[in-house]
């Protein structure tokens, strides 16, 4: 019989970190068939993936996989089991509906075209390796069984064994970082690898967060894209600046070798704060001091209720607002526990992500209001929002 994996909604999404700034995986769907070679600017971090013809290489959606691997292995581990092994024994429905990937009949012939191309990638690394050997050579996974009910064809469960590399380095918590739910929505194979590297870079920077260059990102990430086409996605991907947890901002934009910044949502308004305190350099637009930056009250209240129904123009017709169903997992994170109780207890059935969606984006689009407070601000905005839709909520 095999184990039962826990609920998710009861575990937090770990990553291996290793993993996460490297490049490890291909960030396309198109089958590659060229290895990746990465040597560090230091020359301390080698990394040699060489995929197989048969099936090319290990994409960052295969890499969904392990992640919710490492994360059940990080949870048994902080329930306190002892004995783990790198043998996971799961049912291949739970597995694809908590990386949402769906549980169709394409979703399994996916799982396991994904699962032939994590055993199949052979990867050389010195990260880890011992005194006694420069290098380590091992695929993601050392084999899987899937048991299949010769009747009714109804999968019996599946079996994963995990390579001693991977395990080992889950197994130390140090090794592991949080990441958000959200990561498995996330749709570009580029948007993918930033989040991880982002996540990794950003995390323990603070307020300032972590700045790198473009080019130095494009050897990172083992795109097969040119440098020029790599740019523009990465200037459309800080544009649009909707990744989980992350935000983006180009430093330079306009010069030969512009730098990404990437700074953790949650610190957004300290950083704010920092950069009012600690004005630019005159070849960057200053941020204003608060007083000067806040415009007309009623300009605002405009502005706010532009977002907060959807960014409209003060002319659209608001008959046709639709309103937001209830949901929400994000904001609950990002947001201060007694704000966003209030909140939730005040303005009943909204789904509160989407508003953080809409907010975020008004911001985004009016950096000189960036708030001394974003929880307190987000209330403001979810109570006109409720104020203006409210009738609007099914009964």
């Amino acid at each position: 019989m095999f184990f039962t994996l826990p609920d998710f909604s009861d575990i937090s999404l770990r990553d291996y970190q290793e993993t996460m700034q490297r490049p490890f995986f291909s960030l396309s769907k198109r089958k590659r068939v060229k290895p990746i070679d990465y040597v560090s600017p230091d020359k301390a971090v080698t990394v040699h993936v060489s995929p197989n013809p048969t099936y090319g290489m290990a994409t960052i959606w295969d890499a969904d996989i392990m992640i919710y691997l490492a994360s059940h292995l990080n949870e048994l581990r902080e329930r306190g089991l002892n004995d783990l092994s790198p043998v996971i024994r799961l049912q291949p429905g739970d597995l694809l509906k908590r990386i949402c990937w769906g549980t169709s009949g394409r979703a399994y012939e996916r799982l396991v075209s994904a699962l032939d191309r994590l055993q199949a990638t052979t990867i050389k690394t010195n990260i880890r390796a011992s005194a006694k050997s420069r290098e380590t050579t091992f695929s993601w996974i050392d084999s899987y069984t899937h048991l299949v009910d010769e009747r009714t064809q109804r999968s019996l469960g599946m079996e994963i064994t995990l390579s001693k590399w991977f395990f080992d380095g889950v197994m130390d918590k140090r090794n592991v970082l949080a990441i958000s739910p959200l990561y498995f929505e996330i749709t570009s194979g580029l948007g993918k690898w930033l989040y991880r590297a982002s996540r990794k870079h950003a995390g323990g920077n603070g307020a300032e967060g972590f700045v790198i260059g473009f080019e130095t990102l494009h050897q990172k990430s083992g795109s097969e894209s040119s440098y020029p086409v790599f740019k523009r996605k990465l200037l459309d991907l800080a544009k649009a600046n909707e990744l989980p947890d992350i935000s983006l901002e180009v430093v330079n934009p306009d010069s030969t070798k512009p730098k990404m910044r990437m700074v953790m949502r949650r610190h957004m308004a300290e950083r704010a704060r920092s950069v009012r305190a600690n004005p630019l350099p005159s070849s960057v637009t200053p941020a204003e001091d608060d007083e000067q930056a806040m415009i007309d009250p009623r300009q605002a209240m405009t502005l706010i209720a532009q977002a907060a129904g959807g960014l409209r123009s003060p002319g659209a017709d608001r008959s046709k607002a639709k309103p937001v169903p209830l949901s929400g997992g994000r904001a609950r994170d990002i947001l201060d526990a007694h704000v966003h109780d209030a909140i939730r207890s005040d303005f009943p059935g909204w789904d509160y992500d989407e508003l953080m969606r809409r907010f975020d984006a008004f911001l985004g689009a009016n950096p000189h209001e960036l708030p001394r407070n974003y929880s307190k601000r987000f209330y403001g905005f979810v109570k006109e929002h409720h104020r203006r839709n409210k009738y609007k909520l099914r009964p």
